[in-house]
């Protein structure tokens, strides 16, 4: 039975996909995780503990709880895990993304260094650790390191630069934060998920994102498929992919870019050396010689030699919404998911918060309450049915004081 190598920073709904996509193909699962490195297997899946935090202490204990066992492929699930895996790729001789690369998709700044050494368009950008910077407003500025728009804040003036700085000081539980600013900007956002195949680049989607993103935070909500963008756009989103991709040493498995497009063109925001995030690769299905497979099994097929298949969507348009948290609080329960769900194109509604978690929206937090999966006919219809569905919905958070009164 082929083995296969899946490294996870928590085992929840994501994980269990590419752990189920794994069994449908007649694979076994090694899976290693940073959750509770104490006790013994607590939730009885035999799962490698490690520290994402330490990558070459992490790899070493992989290799060593491994003993000998051949592992015929490796995916990396989030942003955390990836320097971790790319090192025991490389320790074990796997083809799978540089570990320079891995350390490059975490790091923002680092990021646009490449990018610009590439000749790739680049706005003004610099490290700054305290709330002063060379760059003209308006400006954002980014953790080096989280992802999912985490912390992330637009500034239009000094004043809000110092704001800025200081809140998401906070958040990295620091007061002297190295932080990265950049010049805003402007433009049509964009999303595409492919697979590097030993160096070249197999485009599976691009996806417009159709909301604004222009601050001063930039959660992300809807994702729609195939873009609506003409041709020539969308060739120019796949070209300067592949060169920022080449630019940072992405080599084989899965990549998930996003970027911003203007009049001056392609302006990569940042790659992950992993997967589209969440659920959202539930989006994603495509039909091959083979049949019908998901998103998971696509990746899993490479990571274990598959050669690049030829795939094509099975879908018209699809699309999904990260239902964003509407306020702090703690989550009680959501009203008028039956509407939401009768309305034509919704294939699924997922609620991910819990009965008395306490929700945290952007910038500070790091989760959504939820997801919204539709499919139709054509792109339009699908973001008119998420839309619609998200409309319906009615989300009952108590405030802190409520909750302690």
């Amino acid at each position: 039975m082929p083995r296969i190598l899946l490294f996870a920073a928590t085992t929840g709904y994501q994980t269990r996909s590419f752990a189920e996509a794994a069994e449908r193909l007649g694979l076994e699962v090694i899976l290693a995780t940073d959750r509770c490195h104490i006790m013994d297997d607590p939730w009885g899946d035999r799962a490698i503990a490690v520290r994402f935090e330490e990558p070459e202490a992490s790899a070493q204990g992989v290799i060593d709880a491994l003993d000998g066992r051949d592992i015929h492929g490796l995916i990396a699930v989030a942003d955390g895990p990836t320097v971790t895996a790319a090192l025991v790729a490389e320790k074990l001789q796997l083809p799978w993304h540089s570990v320079s690369a891995a350390k490059a998709s975490r790091d923002k700044y680092q990021m646009r260094l490449l990018f610009q050494q590439a000749g790739l368009p680049v706005p003004l950008h610099e490290r700054i650790s305290g709330a002063a910077t060379g760059i003209d407003f308006p400006c954002v500025l980014k953790p080096l390191n989280l992802s999912g728009s985490r912390g992330v804040i637009r500034a239009n003036n000094a004043a809000e630069l110092t704001t800025a700085f200081a809140r998401i000081a906070r958040i990295l539980g620091t007061e002297t934060p190295t932080l990265h600013v950049e010049q805003y900007i402007p433009g049509r956002e964009f999303a595409l998920e492919g697979l590097m195949h030993h160096g070249a680049l197999q485009t599976l989607a691009i996806f417009d994102k159709p909301d604004p993103l222009e601050g001063p935070y930039f959660e992300e909500t809807l994702y729609v498929t195939p873009s609506r963008e003409v041709f020539a756009t969308q060739q120019a989103i796949i070209g300067t992919t592949s060169r920022a991709a080449h630019a940072m040493g992405l080599f084989h498995g899965p990549i998930h870019a996003e970027m911003r497009v203007n009049a001056q063109g392609v302006y990569m925001l940042e790659i992950g050396a992993r997967p589209i995030g969440g659920l959202c690769a539930r989006v994603l299905r495509f039909n091959t010689s083979g049949g019908l497979v998901t998103l998971e099994e696509l990746l899993i097929l490479q990571a274990i030699g598959a050669p690049p298949p030829d795939c094509t969507p099975a879908d018209a348009a699809a699309g999904v919404m990260m239902i964003p948290i509407p306020r702090g609080g703690v989550f009680q329960s959501v009203r008028g998911l039956d509407s939401a769900r009768a309305i034509a194109g919704i294939e699924d509604i997922i609620i991910t918060a819990k009965p008395g978690e306490h929700l945290v929206p952007l910038p500070e937090g790091a989760s959504y309450a939820g997801f919204l999966f539709a499919r139709g006919s054509t792109p339009a219809m699908v973001e008119n049915s998420l839309r619609r569905a998200h409309g319906e919905l009615r989300f009952d958070i108590l405030s802190a004081l409520a909750v302690l009164s």
